[in-house]
């Protein structure tokens, strides 16, 4: 029994050091992220390329529409956007944009 208990031990101790020697990585955040009610661009990001596009092409797969909500226009700031349902009186679907 006591060597069940001093092997159960030792794995934990040899787990717990495994998982202390990584690091969390809690700071990362992708360049671009998003939902069905939107998301953000890394402003680095935009002005690479054209952000309204991915905006746009990411919420016509909601069947939505992109409004802008603001810029943070500096290094490490992000580019907002919501996904709206299409407004009243408008037939169609959104157009989806192919790269």
């Amino acid at each position: 029994m006591r060597i069940i208990a001093a092997a159960g031990l030792l794995a934990s101790l040899v787990v717990s050091g495994l998982m202390a020697s990584q690091s969390a990585h809690a700071d990362y955040v992708p360049p671009f992220k998003g939902n069905d009610t939107g998301g953000i661009i890394a402003y680095s990001l935009a002005t690479q390329v054209d952000a309204r596009q991915v905006a746009v092409d990411h919420c016509a797969r909601y069947g939505k529409v992109a409004k802008f909500l603001g810029v943070q226009a500096y290094e490490g700031g992000y580019v907002s956007f919501a996904c709206r349902w299409v407004p009243y009186g408008a037939a169609d679907r959104p157009i989806r944009t192919l790269y």
